[in-house]
C-alpha cells in the first residue's frame, strides 16, 4: 500500500503530533506498509492530485487534525481517510457540543458552561465567575471548548484563582468551557475497529506526580505513572469499558477514538472528553493500551489503514 501519514500542522500541539506522525510511519514502515510522512501545507493538494495515496492516516492534533476541516478536504478529492468522518470529527472537537450529546444519551458527564470571552467581557468578569461558582461549585476544571494535550487547562480550587484560570485558558481558545471538576481516578480507554465492529482495549489509569494531567505531565518522561490495565475491580473495569464504547458511538465516531474518563470513589462512570485523533507518540495512551492487549502497534495501524483504503 501507498500511505500517506499527515503530521504537523500550525497548532500548539504541532511538535506533539510530528511526533505521533513520525512513530505512525515508522510503526507500518516495520509492517510491511509504504508509507511517507508530509505536512498539510500549499504543496498538500497538488500532490494528491499528481500521486493519491490509497489511503491517509491523520496524525495532526489540534484543530486542523481534528476540527472535521481537513477531512472534509480529503472527502473532496476522494481519498479515504482513517478516522472519525468531518461531520463526527466536528461534533467531537467542540467538548461543549459533545458532551451534550452525551448527556443526551444518558451517559454520565460533569456539569458545565461554556463561555465565549466577548460574552465573558460584556457581562463583567466578576458577576459571571461569582454566577458560575454559585451554580457548579468547587472545584472547577477550566479548559479551551476546543483544543487538546492539556494546554490551557487549569483545576480551580478557590475563587479566587477563577479569573486567573479564565485568562490563561483564552489565551488558547475563545471559548472557555468550565466543568465541575470531578474527583477520582482518570482513565483513558482506546477503541478501535478493524473490521468486526469497535472494541474497547485495556483501561489505561494515569497517576501523573503533581495530580493533574498538564502539558507536561503527558509528554515529560517520569512526570506521570501510567498503568495497563487500569488498577481496577473487574466489575468497574466492565463498567468503563462499557461507558467508553456507549460515548464512541453515540458520536459516531469509528477507526479508532480515545475516551477519557473519571472514576469517582463510589466506582461511577463520568467522561471528560473524547478524542478522535489520539496521541501516537512513545508517552501516549493507545499505543500503551495496544501493547496491553497483546498486539502489535504496526500490525493494527496497517489493518485500520487497509480498511480505510476499501471504504467507499
Amino acid at each position: 500500500m501507498n500511505v500517506l501519514v499527515l503530521a504537523g500542522g500550525l497548532s500548539y500541539e504541532r511538535d506533539v503530533s510530528l511526533r505521533s506522525g513520525r512513530r505512525v510511519t515508522d510503526a507500518l514502515l516495520g509492517a510491511g506498509v509504504e508509507a511517507e510522512m508530509r505536512d498539510a501545507d500549499v504543496s498538500l493538494l497538488p500532490s494528491l492530485s499528481a500521486d493519491p495515496p490509497e489511503a491517509v492516516f491523520i496524525a495532526m492534533h489540534g484543530a486542523e487534525g481534528e476540527d472535521g476541516s481537513l477531512r472534509g478536504v480529503l472527502e473532496l478529492c476522494d481519498v479515504p481517510y482513517v478516522g472519525a468522518d468531518a461531520r463526527a470529527s466536528r461534533l467531537a472537537w467542540d467538548k461543549p457540543s459533545a458532551k451534550a450529546v452525551l448527556r443526551e444519551a444518558g451517559i454520565s458527564t460533569p456539569d458545565w458552561v461554556a463561555l465565549p470571552h466577548d460574552r465573558f467581557s460584556e457581562l463583567g468578569a466578576i458577576a459571571v465567575l461569582d454566577r458560575i461558582v454559585r451554580r457548579l461549585g468547587l472545584p472547577l476544571m477550566v479548559k479551551p471548548a476546543q483544543g487538546g494535550s492539556g494546554l490551557g487547562a487549569t483545576v480551580v480550587k478557590d475563587a479566587s484563582e477563577l479569573p486567573a484560570a479564565m485568562v490563561g485558558c483564552f489565551a488558547y481558545d475563545q471559548t472557555a468551557l468550565i466543568e465541575r471538576y470531578a474527583e477520582g481516578v482518570d482513565i483513558a480507554v482506546s477503541i478501535l475497529d478493524t473490521g468486526d465492529g469497535p472494541v474497547t482495549l485495556p483501561p489505561v489509569e494515569i497517576v501523573p506526580s503533581n495530580g493533574i494531567y498538564d502539558y507536561a505531565a503527558r509528554y515529560t518522561a517520569g512526570l506521570t505513572t501510567w498503568h495497563s490495565p487500569a488498577r481496577l475491580s473487574p466489575s468497574v473495569t466492565s463498567d468503563v469499558l462499557k461507558v467508553a464504547l456507549a460515548a464512541h458511538e453515540a458520536l459516531g465516531l469509528r477507526d479508532l477514538s480515545r475516551v477519557d474518563l473519571i472514576v469517582t470513589p463510589d466506582g461511577d462512570c463520568t467522561v471528560l472528553e473524547v478524542n478522535v485523533s489520539p496521541g501516537l507518540t512513545e508517552t501516549s495512551l493507545l499505543p500503551m493500551a495496544i501493547q496491553a492487549a497483546g498486539l502489535d502497534l504496526g500490525e493494527v495501524l496497517a489493518q485500520i489503514v487497509r480498511r480505510a483504503a476499501v471504504r467507499v
